[in-house]
C-alpha cells in the first residue's frame, strides 16, 4: 500500500473471479466494457493513489472493498443500481463515543454496474476515479445532493 494511503484502506477484491452476465442498464444500450477484475482493483488503486496526501491522512477507519454488484436489501427497489456505496459514521457525526470499538466504516466500489455503463478503459478509469472520490466524500460529510452540485455525482 503506497505511504500516501492511511493503514486501514485496503482493498479487498470480492465475490467471484469472473464477471457474471449481467443485461445492460436500460439507457446505455450494449456498449459494455470488459475488464479483468485484477485490471478493475488496478483502476480502484489508482484512484485511491490520487487522493491528495492531506485528504488521505484525515481519513479514519474506513476500508475500501470490491465487490461485483450491489443487491438491493429488504424494501429496497430490486431494480436499485450503484456504482458505490459508503457504509458507515462520517467523520463529521463522530463524537467521542465512536472509537469505543467501532467497526472500520466501508467502502464498495462495484465492478459490473460500471462496466455495464462504459465503452472504453477510459471511461472505466474515469467512472472508477469519480466514484472512488463521491464515496470517500460521503466518509467525509458531504451528501449526495452537495456531490452532484459539485459534478462529483
Amino acid at each position: 500500500m503506497p505511504a500516501s494511503l492511511p493503514p486501514g484502506l485496503p482493498i479487498i477484491p470480492s465475490g467471484p473471479d469472473g464477471p457474471a452476465a449481467k443485461k445492460p442498464l436500460p439507457s446505455q444500450g450494449t456498449s459494455r466494457f470488459t475488464m479483468s477484475p485484477d485490471d478493475f482493483e488496478a483502476a480502484v488503486q489508482d484512484a485511491l493513489d490520487s487522493i491528495p496526501d492531506s485528504l488521505a491522512q484525515a481519513m479514519d477507519n474506513v476500508a475500501v472493498f470490491i465487490d461485483d454488484d450491489y443487491t438491493p436489501g429488504p424494501g429496497e427497489d430490486p431494480d436499485t443500481v450503484l456504482l458505490g456505496l459508503y457504509e458507515g459514521v462520517p467523520l463529521t457525526e463522530r463524537d467521542a463515543w465512536w472509537d469505543a470499538g467501532s467497526l472500520p466504516d466501508r467502502i464498495t466500489i462495484f465492478r459490473e454496474p460500471i462496466l455495464e455503463i462504459c465503452a472504453s478503459r477510459d471511461d472505466v478509469i474515469h467512472e472508477v476515479s469519480v466514484t472512488v472520490v463521491h464515496e470517500i466524500a460521503h466518509h467525509f460529510g458531504i451528501p449526495d445532493d452537495r456531490l452532484h452540485e459539485l459534478g462529483w455525482g
